[in-house]
């Protein structure tokens, strides 16, 4: 069943951007997929359905896939450039300050575009700077770099958006602790924060602290990465689902925007990308249930502690 001839304003929602650059619209399309042959149809698929929020990353190694699946979009006039939100991420490798305009611009090659909406850290840990994208030593542990800070980084950041080719800056998989240090010591502010969020993780207190700065928070694994205990499967979440008349999901989707976040899903099924943009506003009661009844706490990407991405397999509730 669709519901897409009686949707709400619900999914046109577009949070601003506390530099003045814009707005984000807050239903947004991640790319990393296990098959990168999918890319460029899944990214297509998904601007045809009406996503406009585009989540990329150098680290994801497809970058171009989705450039093509712009270009053909483009071509046929199906949306124009100014239209669309497009973020990407600078990759742990390249956190030494020289290294970071050639990798923005690399980006900005692959995805064939001449600016770029959303620029953001990867995660706030330097790895060796090189090529190899996980620099390991003969063990297999990680090799950081420690002579270079996140601040340093960032400051190169501010250096893009006045050149004028990235219109805001942000961080990804950022402890709040580490964040409130960034928003201290910065020039130009983040603009955006993306973390692991949904209603298992709702991370109050830092959405507070980005909402008390103008800063988006944009969640990632919104759905909970299928994972177990499985987001979707919640006795909360399912029962509003029948009063409402949507799917979990869409369910879960509702929550994340109504609450003021941004969120972004990935899926190369055009059912699913579909059902990913079809939602509603929750009814007032179903917004205070999810905050009040749902006790279950989890992370299941470990991200945040490493800079290794990684959804590690859970079999406890803490």
């Amino acid at each position: 069943m669709t519901y897409e001839a009686f949707h709400d304003t619900l999914r046109d929602t577009r949070l601003p951007l506390n530099n003045g650059a814009g707005a984000m619209p807050a239903v947004g399309f991640g790319t990393l997929f296990r098959d990168l042959s999918t890319t460029t149809d899944a990214v297509k698929c998904a601007l045809e359905t009406g996503f406009r929020h585009f989540d990329c990353a150098e680290r994801y190694r497809n970058e171009a896939q989705i450039g093509e699946a712009f270009r053909q979009m483009f071509a046929a006039d199906t949306v124009r450039r100014e239209d669309m939100f497009i973020t990407t991420k600078l990759w742990n490798t390249n956190h030494r300050p020289e290294r970071v305009k050639p990798a923005f611009e690399a980006s900005c090659q692959r995805l064939g575009t001449d600016y770029i909406d959303c620029y953001l850290i990867h995660t706030p840990f330097a790895f060796k700077a090189g090529d190899d994208q996980d620099p390991r030593d003969v063990f297999g542990h990680v090799l950081y770099d420690g002579e270079v800070r996140l601040i340093d980084t960032w400051r190169a950041l501010e250096s893009l958006v006045d050149e004028g080719r990235c219109k805001s800056i942000g961080l990804s998989d950022i402890t709040l602790e580490a964040l409130k240090e960034i928003v201290a010591a910065a020039r130009i502010k983040p603009a955006v924060v993306q973390i692991e969020s949904h209603p298992y993780l709702p991370e109050w207190e830092m959405l507070d602290f980005c909402k008390a700065h103008g800063i988006i928070l944009l969640a990632f694994a919104p759905l909970g990465h299928g994972m177990t205990p499985n987001v979707l499967d919640d006795a909360v979440l399912t029962g509003i689902a029948r009063r409402v008349g949507k799917t979990p999901a869409q369910v879960a989707l509702a929550w994340a925007v109504q609450r003021g976040t941004a969120f972004l899903t990935t899926s190369a099924t055009p059912g699913h990308i579909q059902e990913n943009i079809d939602i509603d506003t929750l009814p007032v009661r179903a917004m205070q249930e999810i905050k009040d009844d749902i006790a279950t706490r989890i992370r299941f990407n470990s991200v945040v502690e490493t800079g290794v991405p990684g959804f590690i397999p859970q079999t406890h509730k803490r």
